[in-house]
């Protein structure tokens, strides 16, 4: 079986996630390619896309959400994530048992006692009459019924895990900062989420693990289950594996992967990216050393900004006053610091609306 080295896992990793070129995709067409994009950071979306596609738009993705092609939902990992609408009717029930599980993890002895079905039908009877509320007004309108559990837990499990529920623009919007309001996807899509399948089949997840081999492969198993959260993919990929190819890593993990799926020579150059927070290319897989290096893994959970350089994390970066900032993680080259400025005064102009474009570098470490 042929073993795929990490800078050859490196480069397949940008292919896909559209990092080693910018793509010509609409808006929309890139947000289902990627299966998404964490969003719990309003304005992140806009700078994993700004940086992935060409001439991008920020008031394309604006449109989307107020348009309803595109929403943003509890779904991989029980984070918010912004989806199209298709993929959210599509995979949201595929998710419930997972969504419950990890609001339990968190809030069990508050919640013990409380019957899921009943609160569920307790909070569809709040959101009834079509108004949008915030996961407290919504919390409030039932803690009467279950007042030892406390509104916090109650509000969480109702729209992250019991009820398929959406949060409404102007949140998500670029440059705009506003409140989270929830309304259910069946009133503010008008259609319901698609019920598992009758026949104890699941195409949901086969469909899943042909879209993630897609935007992330090749990839394990256990990437695959790092990434979507859900425990339950097995069968799914016994079921596909007919359609796949395999090859291992340098650890020996077995790693699976569409058969005509990009997969580019290692030597291909790689241009400096800047990622947002929680990007997909990195929190996509459980091994993510084909991308970060194990000492600095924990910036991939810490919320931190991360810049690529020859495809690696190298910096992270972030804006004070409309400069750029980069602080480097280890030493850059001559050539490195010209590439990271360049990129980082086209991000400079991109978040100032052309008003500023500096950067500044921060001293390499010794």
């Amino acid at each position: 079986m042929t073993v795929l080295d990490a800078r050859t896992l490196n480069r397949a990793t940008l292919a896909r996630q559209l990092l080693l070129e910018r793509a010509g995709l609409p808006v929309l067409d890139a947000v289902a390619h990627l299966c998404g994009l964490q969003a719990q950071e309003p304005q992140e979306p806009f700078l994993g896309l700004w940086s992935r596609l060409r001439a991008f738009d920020p008031a394309e993705l604006s449109d989307l959400l107020t348009g309803r092609q595109v929403v943003r939902t509890h779904l991989m990992r029980r984070t918010v994530h912004l989806v199209t609408s298709d993929d959210a009717v599509a995979w949201r029930a595929r998710h419930d048992g997972m969504l419950r599980r990890r609001v339990l993890g968190v809030y069990r002895r508050e919640l013990d006692g409380v019957d899921p079905g009943e609160l569920a039908a307790a909070g569809r009877e709040v959101l009834a009459d079509g108004d949008p509320r915030s996961m407290p007004e919504l919390a409030r309108a039932v803690v009467d019924r279950w007042p030892a559990a406390g509104p916090r837990p109650l509000g969480e499990m109702l729209v992250a895990a019991l009820l398929p529920t959406v949060q409404l623009p102007p949140r998500g919007l670029w440059r705009t900062k506003a409140g989270v309001r929830y309304a259910l996807i069946s009133s503010w899509l008008g259609r319901d989420i698609d019920p598992p399948a009758p026949d104890g089949s699941d195409p949901v997840g086969q469909a899943l693990v042909r879209r993630y081999l897609t935007a992330y492969g090749p990839a394990a198993s256990a990437d695959l289950r790092a990434w979507c959260g859900l425990a339950g993919l097995p069968g799914a990929v016994s079921a596909v594996r007919g359609e796949l190819v395999a090859f291992r890593d340098e650890r020996g993990r077995e790693l699976l992967d569409l058969p005509d799926a990009p997969r580019p020579d290692p030597d291909t150059p790689a241009p400096v990216r800047f990622l947002p927070a929680f990007d997909n290319a990195i929190l996509g897989y459980h091994d993510r050393s084909r991308i970060i290096d194990d000492d600095h893994r924990p910036l991939s959970v810490a919320g931190e900004r991360v810049v690529l350089v020859d495809g690696r994390v190298a910096a992270t970066w972030t804006v004070e006053t409309d400069t750029v900032l980069v602080t480097p993680l280890r030493r850059f080259s001559r050539t490195d610091r010209t590439s990271v400025a360049e990129e980082g005064r086209a991000m400079a102009s991109f978040l100032s609306g052309d008003g500023s474009d500096r950067v500044r570098i921060e001293a390499s470490p010794v």
